[in-house]
């Protein structure tokens, strides 16, 4: 292997080793690769892709409505995400870049991106952590906290609404 090849290859493996960190900090299992969960299974019935296909009906109808109340509250999409994704972070209300990235599955150079446009946007803030000054907290603002819980409320609500489908879709799974 050459050298630009095996430095590819470390940072790769450097990169898994650091998903799977953050993974287990989180108290997350790392996601399995496709690879290893597609299997052939000749007892799927008709009744199998008739609920897989009603539940990514409802998915794609919930993500859609996401993307339209995000709009409405002046943000995109993936500012929404990044909003969430800090606020919701399990045991404090801060994240640095790299978790941020793992969150939104981005690379860490695209999460300093929009790290960047969420401060221009007064949305988020950046902080020195105070137990190690080498790392950067992205903390919501006040503006930022406001966007949240609004954009939050509304997707509880409309959880609400699709839960009593989503529910007898999971139990006639399970009864299977």
């Amino acid at each position: 292997m050459n050298g630009s090849r095996a430095a590819s290859v470390h940072i790769e493996m450097s990169r898994e080793k650091d998903r799977i960190t953050i993974y287990n900090a989180i108290g997350l299992s790392p996601p399995q690769p496709a690879s290893a969960i597609i299997t052939s299974n000749p007892s799927i019935k008709k009744i199998h892709y008739e609920l897989l296909a009603e539940l990514r009906h409802t998915l794609r109808r919930f993500y859609r409505f996401s993307r339209e109340a995000a709009r409405a509250a002046g943000l995109t999409p993936q500012h929404h995400q990044a909003l969430l994704a800090i606020k919701g972070f399990r045991g404090r209300d801060f994240v640095s870049v790299g978790e941020l990235a793992e969150s939104l599955q981005l690379r860490h150079h695209s999460a300093v991106g929009l790290v960047n446009r969420l401060v221009r946007r007064r949305l988020v803030r950046r902080a020195p952590s105070e137990t190690d000054k080498r790392r950067v907290e992205v903390r919501l603002s006040p503006l930022g906290e406001a966007r949240i819980e609004q954009l939050s409320a509304a997707h509880l609500e409309e959880l609400r609404r699709l839960s009593p489908g989503v529910r007898r879709m999971l139990e006639s799974m399970s009864a299977e």
